[in-house]
This record gives C-alpha cells, sequence and structure tokens, in this order.
C-alpha cells in the first residue's frame, strides 16, 4: 500500500469515553471527598498502654518482647493483659489491640 494511502493513526481503535447514567450524575460528590473515603482505613480495635516490657524474648530469632498492656477503653477497660508485641516497644508507648479477651502465656525461661 503507498504512502499516502495508509489510514491515519497506529491502527487501533480508540476507546469509546464511559457514559454516565442520568440517574448517576451529582451522587459522587466531589473530588476532594472521594480520595479522602479513599485513603481513610478504619482500625477497628481498643487503645492499650504499655505499662512493662519483659526482658525474655521469644520467636524462632527472638524477635518478640512479651508486654503488659493497661487497656484504655471498652468493657476491659482498666484491665492489664500480657500480649506478644513484634518490633520496637518501650514503656509508655499506646496500641490498638483487635480484642481484649485474649492473653499470652508467660515466656518461660529455660
Amino acid at each position: 500500500m503507498p504512502e499516502d494511502q495508509k489510514p491515519e493513526g497506529n491502527g487501533s481503535a480508540a476507546a469509546p469515553a464511559p457514559v454516565q447514567a442520568k440517574g448517576d450524575q451529582g451522587k459522587a460528590g466531589s473530588p476532594a471527598q472521594q480520595s479522602h473515603q479513599a485513603t481513610e482505613k478504619k482500625f477497628e480495635g481498643w487503645l492499650t498502654e504499655v505499662v512493662d516490657v519483659s526482658v525474655l524474648r521469644t520467636g524462632i530469632y527472638g524477635e518478640i518482647k512479651q508486654a503488659m498492656c493497661k487497656i484504655l477503653e471498652g468493657k476491659d477497660k482498666g484491665r492489664v493483659i500480657r500480649r506478644n508485641v513484634a518490633g520496637k516497644i518501650k514503656i509508655g508507648d499506646i496500641m490498638r489491640l483487635p480484642d481484649t479477651s485474649r492473653e499470652d502465656k508467660p515466656i518461660r525461661a529455660r
């Protein structure tokens, strides 16, 4: 085919623009509201404060410490429970636990 008779474009058809239904107009909200809703993550649980951290460690590589956590909200407010924590932790840190009914066993030194 000669140069002057080639069809214009790269040969692929352009995708049609999305069609918005009549009932959908104005319901989506402003772009700022949409981005806020997309970035907002809700984590349900109860706030706790670390009141004591055990010197003993557990885990295959010793990466887990045990912390005594005082529950700051919810039905068990004021209760102190023992939980295993991975990562850096110190007394006074605030954590959010998914449930307060579970308590870990003390670490036994060998």
